[in-house]
């Protein structure tokens, strides 16, 4: 898909994702009809994705953690797959630098979500990591992400 003007403006405008496309019309100087076509194919072309995001500092039990994680592997791409499977795991980035992956990970202080959880039953299923060093958010600002805990 081509990110042209239009569609960066469309995206801009939807940073709250509630705004009628009506609204965005009127803004950038669009149709309505045009708006609802170029954000349906940018969904459907996977290049944006509208949702509710909650800020976790707000939920008591959440706790979100960090995680830089070597590899004795160079498939990144498929250990970044095995990461996204397991419970817990919010996002997986392929990184340069002293760490392969970088994972977003959401725990909760219930015992079978625990971080404490998440090394025994899940992280010990991934073969051929060779280390991991974990990042406890303890504040954070501006970030927001999926409720799916």
């Amino acid at each position: 898909m081509k990110l042209d003007d239009t569609n960066k403006a469309i995206i801009k405008q939807l940073r709250d994702g509630r705004k009628a496309y009506s609204a965005i019309a009127e803004a950038i100087g669009i149709t309505e009809n045009t708006v609802r076509t170029r954000v349906n194919r940018m969904i459907e072309e996977g290049l944006i994705e509208i949702s509710a995001l909650v800020d976790p500092s707000l939920i008591p039990e959440v706790q979100v953690v960090i995680m830089g994680v070597k590899l004795k592997t160079m498939d990144l791409e498929e250990k970044a797959r095995e990461f996204m499977r397991l419970r817990g795991v919010n996002s997986v980035q392929v990184v340069t630098g002293r760490y392969d992956l970088i994972v977003q990970l959401v725990t909760s202080a219930s015992s079978d979500q625990s971080l404490l959880a998440f090394f025994k039953h899940q992280l010990s299923r991934i073969r051929d990591v060779s280390d991991v060093e974990t990042f406890v958010v303890y504040q954070s600002h501006n970030y927001r992400i999926p409720y799916n805990f």
